[in-house]
């Protein structure tokens, strides 16, 4: 089972390249947004437990992001692995996850880590922001804000996975072909 964790701060191609390696490699997308939409919409008691936290404009707590993350793998566990996308953000994440597929007899197979310089990042945010409507990425002040946060609180978990052997850092500047390129270069050294 093929288990990659995509990551990279915003604006890096995360979700461009991710549905070009789910095509590629036969994977499940597990974006956490998507996972939470779900639950809510039917009315899951997790979505239920979810959204009470985010009327109040409250952060879901691990527990309940953890338990919606097992319950989504282990509705897709005859998949040939998954694409992770926005989880885990933290080492204890982290470890729920290696727990969770511990119980398939799967792990983590690497996390791959786009690498694209600040000032690119800002570019292509503020592109973004112009069709996309997202008052997030319209305002550069707010996109340089986010990769502070990202910084902050995600280079513990790329730490936690380099100590691992698991941590591949991929150039994410130049064409989108040329990126999905080493991303499948770097995946099939791994396999």
């Amino acid at each position: 089972m093929l288990n990659i964790i995509l990551f990279g701060p915003p604006g890096a191609g995360k979700g461009t390249q991710s549905s070009r390696l789910i095509q590629k490699y036969g994977l499940v997308h597990l974006s956490t947004g998507d996972v939470f939409r779900y639950n809510i919409k039917n009315e899951t008691e997790l979505g239920l437990m979810a959204k009470r936290y985010i009327d109040q404009g409250k952060l879901v707590p691990d527990e309940v992001t953890n338990n919606m993350v097992k319950d989504f793998i282990q509705r897709n566990s005859n998949s040939n692995g998954f694409i992770f996308d926005g989880y885990p953000r933290t080492i204890a994440q982290g470890e729920n996850l290696a727990t969770v597929l511990r119980e398939m007899n799967a792990q983590v197979t690497c996390m791959m880590a786009l690498q694209v310089d600040e000032d690119e990042l800002v570019n292509r945010l503020l592109e973004r922001g112009k069709t996309s409507g997202r008052p997030d990425d319209q305002d550069e002040s707010i996109i340089r804000n986010r990769f502070k946060v990202y910084n902050d609180e995600t280079s513990p978990l790329a730490d936690y996975y380099n100590k691992q052997g698991k941590y591949i850092a991929v150039h994410g500047m130049g064409s989108i072909d040329d990126i999905f390129r080493d991303l499948c270069t770097a995946i099939d050294q791994v396999i």
